[in-house]
C-alpha cells in the first residue's frame, strides 16, 4: 500500500540556526572531554541526523531519529524527574546530579531532555515516515555491532575512563555483565531493542500519521 502523503509544513530558519549553534558547541565540547567514541551512543547519532534533518527536511532522517530514541529519551526525562524527588528509578541520570562533574557539561546534557520533543514538533511538522523503523534498526545494529568489537569492555581499573557505549557489555560502567554470555547478550540487544523500544514507537507513530492524515482530508474530525 502506497504511503499517504501530506504537504509537510516546513521547519522555521530560526529553529534551524539555534540546533545548529547548539551543535557547534556540543560536539567539539563532547569531542574534547568524552573521545569520538562517544558519538556512537544512539542519542548522539540521532543528534547528528537531525541536525541534517532539519537542513535537509528530511521526514526519513526526523522520523529515524524519534523511532530510534522517543521511548529511551521518554525514560531518562522521567529518571531525571523522579531524581528531583529522591527517587531512583533506572540509574541513568545519576551523573546529572553528581556535583563533582562540571555543570556546563551536565547542562550540554540536558538535551536528552528537550529533544524528545522536539523530535516530536518535527514529526508534526513534516510528517512520518514508515521506513524510519528497518532504517534505524539497521543503523542501531551497526552500531551495536561496532561498539562491541572495536570498543574495549568496561572494568574496574578503568572506571571512568572507558565508556560502556550503548549498553553492549552489560547495564554497568564498571563491569561486564556476568549472566548470560557476552554474545547472548549483545543478540538479546539486537532482538530486544526493535521489538521492546522501536516497534512500539512507530506503531505509535504510524497512529498519528494516519489521524493527521485523516483530519488534512476532513476537519470535521478534530472534535471526534
Amino acid at each position: 500500500m502506497e504511503q499517504p502523503v501530506r504537504e509537510p509544513l516546513g521547519i522555521p530558519l530560526w529553529l534551524k540556526l539555534a540546533y545548529t549553534a547548539f551543535m557547534a558547541v556540543l560536539i567539539p565540547v563532547y569531542w574534547m572531554n568524552y573521545g569520538p567514541s562517544n558519538f556512537l551512543y544512539f542519542c548522539d547519532v540521532a543528534l547528528i541526523l537531525t541536525l541534517a534533518g532539519v537542513w535537509r527536511e528530511s521526514r526519513l532522517l526526523i522520523s529515524m531519529c524519534a523511532v530510534g530514541i522517543l521511548a529511551p529519551q521518554v525514560l531518562w526525562v522521567t529518571d531525571y524527574f523522579l531524581n528531583f524527588f529522591g527517587v531512583q528509578l533506572t540509574g541513568m541520570t545519576d551523573y546529572m546530579f553528581d556535583k563533582s562533574k562540571s555543570m556546563f557539561l551536565r547542562g550540554l546534557s540536558l538535551f536528552h531532555g528537550w529533544l524528545p520533543f522536539l523530535l516530536v514538533f518535527l514529526v508534526a511538522r513534516m510528517g512520518y515516515d514508515r521506513r524510519a523503523l528497518p532504517a534505524w534498526t539497521g543503523l542501531a545494529w551497526v552500531l551495536l555491532l561496532v561498539c562491541y568489537f572495536f570498543l574495549p569492555a568496561p572494568s574496574p581499573e578503568l572506571a571512568g575512563a572507558v565508556a560502556n557505549v550503548n549498553y553492549v557489555y552489560g547495564m554497568s560502567e564498571t563491569a561486564p555483565q556476568t549472566w548470560m554470555p557476552p554474545l547472548a547478550w549483545l543478540a538479546c540487544l539486537m532482538i530486544g531493542l526493535p521489538l521492546v523500544m522501536f516497534l512500539p514507537t512507530h506503531a505509535v507513530l504510524m497512529w498519528w500519521q494516519g489521524r493527521m492524515e485523516r483530519l488534512a482530508r476532513d476537519p470535521k474530525l478534530a472534535g471526534a
